[in-house]
């Protein structure tokens, strides 16, 4: 029953609107804000005054006082001009690094994807081979990696020169010596930047296993998330395997591989073997290297978000989204 009175000729109800209830959407979204909760209070007390204060001192030169603590002076870009017209290995270093992605971020990838198709498969020990290919994620982070680094063997299977066969080469270098890629793509007519990418790719082959675990679980969902009914409708229509990976699967996980090429990207630039990195940590102990190595980190931190924008442009425009209803 309405309970309506009418006041000045204008009718009025003084039953209460009922409110709705929040969407199952709305829901999920403050329970995700509780889940990070913990993150965002830790990032604005603790990280965030960091990074004001690192910025700061980037822009600044640093003198000790005798009796304790430090003064600050204002040199604007001086210690910017340092780092890339006075330090030699600075720009070279950077250089190397960037080539050093172009080379590893695409075979990641694409070994990424090759592996988590083979998993997506219904074949006999399926889960103990996705435990495998992600135990080297494990072992590459937190404790567990401090105490390989103070392990002989662990330090001496990451060298550069790897296990030696008594050749001199490591067993990648004589692998890819024993495949002879320039023979094998002579007939092929392929220039030799390709031959030399593949080539580089098989030295490091050990490397594009151990930081491929992530992405291929990345992949591994994406893949489970297309709809069966989808492929039976394929293999109803007569296409075969390579058509459907072409025109149903890679377009599916498009938004995938910008996932994996983004992650790929910040895990190369940051992870503790990267040159630049190497090159910022050994500046920092030096004198005025505290201001020196924070214009380091800021310019290297500038490439690398101006990287990222162009693989995001570039690649978005090739991502395809699936419109759901």
């Amino acid at each position: 029953m309405n309970n309506t009175k009418a006041v000045g000729g204008v009718r009025t109800s003084s039953a209460k609107k009922t409110r709705r209830p929040a969407s199952l959407d709305k829901r999920k979204a403050h329970a995700g804000w509780i889940f990070v909760l913990p993150f965002v209070v830790g990032f604005v007390l603790i990280y965030l005054p960091i990074i004001f204060d690192s910025i700061k001192f980037s822009f600044q030169e640093i003198d000790p006082v005798r009796t304790g603590g430090y003064t600050t002076t204002w040199v604007g870009f001086s210690n910017y001009q340092k780092a890339l017209f006075e330090n030699p290995d600075f720009v070279k270093t950077l250089v190397s690094s960037i080539r050093q992605l172009i080379l590893e971020i695409p075979a990641i990838v694409i070994f990424s994807l090759f592996i988590a198709v083979l998993l997506n498969n219904k074949i006999v020990g399926r889960a103990a081979f996705r435990a495998i290919l992600f135990i080297p994620v494990i072992l590459s982070t937190g404790l567990i990696e401090a105490i390989d680094a103070q392990n002989n063997l662990m330090e001496f299977m990451d060298s550069s020169a790897g296990i030696d066969t008594g050749t001199g080469q490591s067993t990648a270098a004589v692998l890819s010596s024993a495949i002879d890629l320039e023979a094998l793509f002579s007939n092929m007519k392929v220039g030799t930047e390709l031959v030399s990418y593949v080539a580089a790719a098989v030295d490091g082959i050990s490397s594009i296993v151990n930081r491929s675990g992530v992405q291929i679980l990345i992949f591994l969902a994406g893949l489970q998330s297309i709809s069966p009914a989808i492929y039976e409708s394929c293999r109803i229509d007569g296409a075969t395997a390579w058509e459907t990976f072409w025109k149903i699967t890679f377009p599916m996980i498009s938004p995938m591989i910008l996932v994996n090429a983004v992650y790929t990207i910040i895990d190369s630039f940051t992870t503790e073997s990267n040159v630049m990195m190497q090159l910022i940590d050994s500046v920092y102990p030096t004198p005025d290297g505290n201001v020196l190595s924070s214009a380091m980190a800021w310019m290297y931190f500038l490439v690398i978000i101006l990287i990222l924008a162009a693989v995001c442009g570039i690649m978005s425009a090739f991502v395809f989204y699936q419109k759901r209803d």
